[in-house]
């Protein structure tokens, strides 16, 4: 559990930079590679730190879909040549990054 709570540590930290990056919209986001380079790095972290986590860890937390966290950091770190949708990924910030938040701040306690 040593390691899993420095990687969940680091999770939250990730998620937390991501808010603060997104706070000023989609629009923003959309708008300014500086906010989208800061965010997708940050998404990546997260994405290759979840895959360290411990297989009993992750058993504990079913409703993540941890696959799909792992294949959307394929497609960020692998694809980024035009490959990421930004629309996609603003998605992923708004609607599974607070559901993993709360997770993972769960799972800390």
């Amino acid at each position: 559990m040593k390691e899993d709570k420095i990687y969940l540590e680091y999770i939250l930290q990730c998620i937390n930079k991501i808010e603060e990056y997104s706070q000023g919209g989609k629009k923003e986001f959309v708008n300014n590679s500086l906010v989208q380079d800061a965010i997708i790095r940050r998404l990546q972290t997260l994405a290759e730190s979840t895959q360290r986590l411990s297989d009993g860890l992750k058993e504990k937390m079913p409703t993540i879909e941890w696959r799909s966290i792992s294949g959307f950091r394929n497609i960020l770190v692998h694809d980024y040549l035009g490959g990421i949708d930004l629309d996609i990924t603003w998605e992923v910030i708004n609607k599974s990054l607070p559901e993993l938040k709360k997770e993972v701040e769960a799972i800390l306690k």
